[in-house]
């Protein structure tokens, strides 16, 4: 039997909570949903978010590097 082949995994589109706060200089970490599980990723963002801040997959840069953007409170 083969391993799974990840390579066609996009993260666009998942909604995932941050972990560590992301700067606006640097990276942060988020969790998201990822075969029925949670996995963390490295996040940028164009803003500055908050700890626990719900945020959208917007685009990725690597298969564990994603842009976020925070979503908008309810």
């Amino acid at each position: 039997m083969s391993a799974r082949d990840d390579t066609d995994f996009s993260p666009i589109g998942l909604i995932g909570r941050v972990t560590v706060s992301i700067p606006a200089d640097g990276p942060g970490e988020v969790l998201l949903p990822v075969r029925g599980g949670t996995e963390s990723f490295a996040a940028w963002s164009r803003e500055p978010v908050a700890r626990y801040t719900q945020v959208i997959v917007v685009d990725h840069t690597s298969a564990r590097s994603v842009i976020v953007a925070p979503l908008p409170a309810t």
